[in-house]
Formats: structure tokens, C-alpha cells, sequence
């Protein structure tokens, strides 16, 4: 009977630590399963690292940011205030993408530099304008008046434009937005106009009499171009803002999620809730 006891004693405990050695392995597996369930879905993020002048489109960026991020994108915008850098850094892959700039500046830069960056979706235009704060009107502008444009020469051109097509100046016949400088042929009020660094327009706007300033900078320093500027471009401007990548990294689903998302109900609200009327998105 004692024999017979102590046997079935001996199979209770061996079946006891089989269950356990089970269960341990069980939990191993299990610990192993959510191990790689973390892992994978850490390298299924992806960071994008995109440049942008700080007004609108770094804000634009960071409206969009918690939508990538469900997506599996993590949003990283870098901030600058010139216009160079930007292009720079993204040939050089210290960034993903740029978003700061229209197809005139870029296939200038491009061309400049020997670099082959490319659109990958237009978001929207931002209407050039000319602002004063001695008159009210181009009218009241006096001879020898100071004027003052960028210095790139996309951006220099269009300008220029913009005053001819205000009867300030007449320029080469066919020049349109290429135009420089050298190609005035009229300048009836002798405007003494002065090529200065696009981001500095808004900060020498009180030692002029008229300063042509982009959008961006504009708001900066907040101008609103429909409500201050003593003029500002038509509807049907040629200058759209665009998501800008390499060739290497233009069709990634990364970068084509991000240009979704830029093109989105949601964004075009955020726009004209946001810049009433300064920003005008160029998609349905």
C-alpha cells in the first residue's frame, strides 16, 4: 500500500513539473511572438525628415503630421529662412524632401547648381505682392522712388513682371518672368529698384517707398497679400508650391503617402480656414 502511494506521489509530481516546463516554454513563445510583433512594427515606420520655410509650410507639415504618423510615417520638419539650404541639404540626403518652393525656382536651381531635384505634387499658390508703407497706392509713388525685389533670379523675375504688369516699368519684349534687371526698356518714374535676399524684404520694408515681397516672408511679418499688398499676382499664376525629392527617393511609398496627404480635403480646410484667402490650393 506504502509502495503504491508513494508511486502515484512520484507521477503526480513528474506530471506537476511537465506543466510547468510547458507553461514556461508556453510564456517563452509568447514573450518571443511580442517581441517580434514589436520589432516589426518598429521597422515598419519610416521618418521623414522634410525642410520648409516656417510659414506656411512648415505649419501645413505639422497639421499633417498626426495623419502620417496612423500611416506609419514619422514627420520630422526642418525650419529655414533662406532659400538655398534647403535644395542643398536634400541633394546632399541630409534630407527626405523640401517643401518651400515653386517650378520656376527650382528648375533655375537646378540648372545652377547641376542638381536634378524633382516635383513630386503641387500644393498650392501663393500670390506674389508688392507693399508699401508711404503710399497707399502705385500711383503716389514719387520719382526716384526706392524699390526693392529678391535676389534669385526666379523669384527677381517675377518681380519684375509684376511691376510691368502694373504699367511701372515695360520690359523686353518676350522676357515675361525671366526678366532681369537689364531687360527695363521703360521706367517712367525712375524707380531706383535694389536686388536684396528675399527674407530680408519684410525687414528693410520701412527704409523704401515700395518692397516686393514673397508670401511666406510676407506673412512672417504678418502681411496678409490680399488685404496689404498695394497689388498682388492673378489667380491664374503660373507659381505653385511644390513637395520637391530626389530621383532615388521620389516614388518611395513614404513619399508618395506624404504627397497624398498634402493633397488632402483636410488640408485644403486648413488652408483656407488658415491664410483666408493669402494661400490658395491649386487641388480639388
Amino acid at each position: 500500500m506504502k509502495k503504491a502511494s508513494f508511486a502515484l506521489l512520484l507521477l503526480a509530481i513528474v506530471v506537476a513539473l511537465s506543466a510547468c516546463g510547458a507553461k514556461k516554454e508556453e510564456n517563452n513563445t509568447n514573450a518571443g511572438n511580442a517581441t517580434a510583433g514589436n520589432s516589426s512594427n518598429a521597422a515598419q515606420e519610416v521618418t521623414l525628415k522634410v525642410g520648409a520655410t516656417p510659414m506656411p509650410h512648415a505649419e501645413i507639415l505639422n497639421f499633417i503630421k498626426p495623419a502620417l504618423k496612423e500611416k506609419g510615417i514619422n514627420l520630422e520638419v526642418v525650419e529655414f529662412n533662406d532659400y538655398v539650404q534647403p535644395n542643398t541639404q536634400l541633394y546632399e540626403k541630409q534630407l527626405d524632401a523640401n517643401f518651400f518652393q515653386h517650378t520656376p525656382y527650382l528648375d533655375q536651381f537646378n540648372k545652377d547648381k547641376g542638381y536634378d531635384l524633382v516635383n513630386v505634387a503641387g500644393v498650392h499658390i501663393e500670390p506674389f505682392g508688392a507693399y508699401s508703407k508711404k503710399v497707399k497706392s502705385a500711383d503716389e509713388l514719387k520719382d526716384g522712388a526706392k524699390v526693392v525685389i529678391p535676389n534669385d533670379p526666379s523669384n527677381g523675375g517675377r518681380a519684375l513682371a509684376l511691376l510691368a504688369a502694373n504699367n511701372l516699368i515695360k520690359l523686353k519684349d518676350g522676357v515675361g518672368v525671366s526678366g532681369t534687371v537689364h531687360d527695363i526698356t521703360e521706367n517712367p518714374k525712375n524707380l531706383e529698384i535694389t536686388e536684396v535676399e528675399a527674407a530680408t524684404l519684410p525687414r528693410v520694408l520701412d527704409e523704401v517707398d515700395l518692397a516686393l515681397i514673397n508670401t511666406n516672408y510676407a506673412l512672417e511679418a504678418d502681411l496678409v497679400p490680399t488685404k496689404d499688398a498695394l497689388f498682388i499676382e492673378g489667380n491664374d499664376s503660373p507659381y505653385v508650391n511644390i513637395l520637391v525629392s530626389r530621383p532615388d527617393n521620389k516614388d518611395s511609398d513614404a513619399m508618395k503617402t506624404l504627397a497624398a496627404e498634402l493633397q488632402t480635403p483636410e488640408v485644403k480646410k486648413f488652408i483656407e480656414d488658415n491664410y483666408k484667402g493669402a494661400i490658395v490650393p491649386t487641388f480639388k
